[in-house]
């Protein structure tokens, strides 16, 4: 494959619906790809529309004018949980390409059923998380492939917190349906794991809930009582087709302890410290048997790479018919229907086995700029 870079023979449309918290970091991430155009927004808050289309430069518009906009191609989804399943829906049934925020669906069942619109369309579906295509995990990933710890044996993952009342300015959606820990933490993990050791064949969880009520403490709404409507605590193993047992906690109802790895790989022949799946840098630490003190790991890939490099890869797959991305919605959904087995195998008191399977991503190749991805 070779470099494509900020020479692409033309840009692909982009229109993004949702202006909320992290709309932002989509409007900085796809204007460093000179593949991306975004042209508008739409949101259900109209003044938050036009904020960010002043802010930018671009149109602000209605959601029903954005879908009908022919020059659109891609439609990036930012709305709320809730919402992905019906807009992802929409932009398929106007003849866009889809891109979503996390988790791509509140049921696998749901997601399929974008996915099968989407393949009767002719149209790619995607979704975030994209940090696992950042210089952190993407050096973890070749180090496993290169055979810097043997075979893969175990793994940890954990993200243990007290919830985002104390930091988000409007955190009721996180204790509704489709939140809690593990639908909005758990794609960043799990979506990691899969990159690093290819899909999950069984599930064991518990999912629990230790406060039935939490208290927003951040402004504006500090006070706001929030009913908990979803578990958030959850533990389990998941098992990959690869053989790899890994341990997995992710907890709204802890509060700051022990330093814990964000995931550990253990192999046959070492150890390897996964930087925080959340972000697209961060160290990587390799641990040898007999050595005193980890190695240190330099970075085979950039770790400047920014929310919307998904957005990316999916515009050269359009422009390049036959091309796989890499944040795909058979991916997406996959990390879904592992979610759900939690808390499924919590009420069934059994083992669940996963029914979806997808490709493990493309690694991309070291050395890429961070405005560049392989075509």
């Amino acid at each position: 494959m070779g470099k494509i870079g900020v020479d692409m023979q033309r840009r692909v449309n982009v229109g993004i619906i949702g202006c909320g918290n992290i709309s932002t970091a989509y409007f900085e991430g796809c204007r460093r790809y000179g593949v991306l155009n975004v042209v508008a927004c739409a949101a259900l808050n109209p003044a938050r529309a036009l904020a960010q289309a002043a802010r930018y430069g671009i149109r602000a518009c209605s959601v029903e004018e954005l879908l009908r906009d022919p020059d659109v191609e891609i439609v990036v989804n930012l709305t709320v949980p809730q919402a992905h399943v019906a807009v992802n829906t929409a932009a398929l049934e106007a003849g866009k390409h889809v891109y979503c925020e996390k988790p791509f669906a509140l049921s696998s069942s749901e997601g399929r059923r974008v996915l099968a619109l989407g393949r009767r369309r002719g149209l790619l579906v995607g979704c975030a998380p994209d940090t696992f295509l950042g210089g952190g995990l993407q050096t973890c990933r070749k180090l496993i492939d290169d055979g810097a710890i043997g075979r893969p044996v175990a793994a940890l993952a954990f993200m243990m917190g007290h919830g985002p009342e104390g930091w988000h300015p409007s955190p009721q959606f996180y204790y509704g349906k489709g939140g809690g820990p593990m639908f909005d933490m758990g794609p960043y993990y799990l979506t990691a794991m899969v990159n690093l050791f290819g899909p999950v064949v069984r599930v064991c969880g518990l999912a629990q809930t230790h406060f039935a009520e939490r208290t927003i403490t951040s402004a504006p709404l500090a006070g706001t009582k929030i009913p908990v409507e979803t578990p958030t605590h959850l533990t389990g193993a998941v098992e990959f087709a690869n053989g790899v047992g890994a341990t997995m906690v992710m907890s709204f109802d802890t509060w700051p302890g022990p330093g814990l790895p964000c995931i550990a790989v253990y192999g046959s022949e070492g150890t390897l410290e996964v930087p925080d799946p959340n972000w697209f840098g961060g160290a990587v630490r390799l641990f040898r048997p007999g050595g005193k003190e980890p190695l240190d790991v330099p970075l085979t890939h950039t770790a400047d790479r920014s929310r919307g490099s998904g957005v990316a890869d999916m515009a050269f797959s359009i422009l390049r018919r036959g091309r796989p991305h890499r944040a795909n919605g058979a991916l997406a959904n996959h990390v879904v229907e592992v979610m759900e087995a939690f808390e499924a195998s919590s009420v069934r008191g059994r083992r669940i086995r996963i029914r979806s399977t997808c490709e493990r991503p493309a690694m991309l190749p070291p050395g890429l700029a961070p405005d560049e991805l392989d075509d």
